[in-house]
């Protein structure tokens, strides 16, 4: 089963010889460390001091990772990756928000995504962040129990009001929302208030899905614990599953602050976590239901290979795979040409308000070992084969 994922006419079908060139120049110069470092601080620079970087920006990066820069931007990639049978999920990756002003826009921006998710069969879900719809400061405080002030307070359930907002029209309309993880110092703010929603609209099935990121060494007693509450009461799990994106950061403020990091040992523990994490889902599907995020050809074979042992149907609708735009083809279009429910992650919004994310991802290629060079050897192998 594994090879088949090696089928780079199938993986790259939908890119033109000019694409495909795009994409293997980008992967090289994410290949070349210090050149990340360099490109982003040259490009942070330019940005901030408004020089008019954007249409380069626009022509490569931008246009390799994002699906465009509104809604009706992503509707032609959209169009076109459904073509192939991979959905699209839209992400409106605007980061840094601070003000309930910024916070309302949000949650009438995911709004609108929904409207579009019911009507569109080629995008399945909508998809929010946490600090999105709330200040990072407020999810750590809450999270660590301190008593807040009054006017914190209020502003808290501002927040879980906007919770409420999106997910009562998420299961009104009958559309599944995924809501990202991100830092474990504020995770259990956002995990309870999920699992809240969860309680409330996941009756039947998964509407409301949570992100567990199975990096960290405590997420397996996490799912064990939320899928024991919900048996109790009567709810299914809707669950993303990932890897995650904040290492660095988590471990230099373990180290800073003195407590023992919350992120897995080494990239082999943390294979092995996400695997039983699988594994686990797949054992109790029908009270959990799996949106499987990953890059890894490994985890997805075994997934693969489980769901044949359990006679399940390619396209059982409580299971899908998905990967970021513009990374791991390989994986997204030869699953997709075997009739697996698979998903893009499609970022999009301004194009420099959406550089922090991809500034990110440039980093996170480099750090995770074996992905460029992997992206690299198909891209050669495609290049080959079309005599460019």
């Amino acid at each position: 089963m594994e090879n088949f994922f090696d089928n780079t006419e199938i993986a790259f079908k939908l890119k033109s010889d000019s694409e495909l060139e795009r994409a293997y120049f980008l992967f090289k110069m994410i290949a070349h460390q210090p050149l990340v470092r360099i490109g982003t601080a040259v490009t942070n620079f330019a940005i901030k001091a408004h020089l008019p970087v954007e249409g380069l920006i626009r022509a490569t990066v931008f246009d390799h990772f994002c699906g465009g820069v509104s809604e009706l931007d992503c509707m032609k990639t959209v169009d076109l990756v459904y073509s192939a049978g991979v959905c699209s999920v839209l992400d409106y990756s605007v980061e840094g928000n601070e003000t309930d002003q910024e916070f309302d826009a949000v949650v009438a921006r995911t709004l609108k995504i929904l409207d579009l998710v019911k009507e569109k069969t080629a995008i399945p879900f909508a998809v929010f962040k946490p600090t999105a719809v709330g200040r990072f400061d407020l999810y750590v405080k809450v999270g660590e129990g301190t008593s807040l002030t009054k006017e914190e307070q209020l502003e808290w359930d501002r927040v879980c009001l906007r919770y409420e907002t999106i997910c009562k029209k998420a299961y009104e309309l009958d559309v599944a929302l995924l809501i990202d993880a991100e830092e474990s110092y504020m995770q259990d703010a956002a995990d309870e208030l999920v699992e809240s929603m969860m309680k409330k609209y996941n009756r039947e099935k998964a509407i409301v899905f949570n992100t567990l990121q199975l990096y960290r060494w405590d997420r397996m007693d996490y799912l064990k614990g939320l899928h024991q509450r919900a048996k109790e009461d009567g709810f299914v799990v809707g669950m993303k599953l990932v890897r995650g994106a904040y290492m660095e950061k988590e471990n230099d403020r373990a180290e800073e602050m003195g407590y023992p990091t919350p992120i897995c040992e080494s990239k082999k523990a943390t294979d092995d976590n996400y695997n039983i994490a699988i594994r686990y889902m797949l054992d109790h599907l029908g009270e959990l239901e799996l949106f499987l995020g990953s890059h890894n050809e490994e985890s997805t074979v075994m997934a693969l290979n489980l769901m044949e042992e359990k006679n399940l149907e390619i396209n059982d609708s409580r299971i899908w795979f998905g990967q970021l735009y513009g990374m791991s083809d390989h994986i997204s279009y030869n699953l997709a040409d075997r009739g697996y429910n698979v998903a893009k992650y499609l970022p999009f919004g301004p194009v420099r308000d959406v550089m922090p994310y991809l500034i990110r991802r440039a980093e996170e290629n480099t750090s995770v070992a074996g992905q460029t060079t992997r992206e690299l050897s198909l891209l050669s192998q495609e290049r080959k084969r079309r005599k460019l």
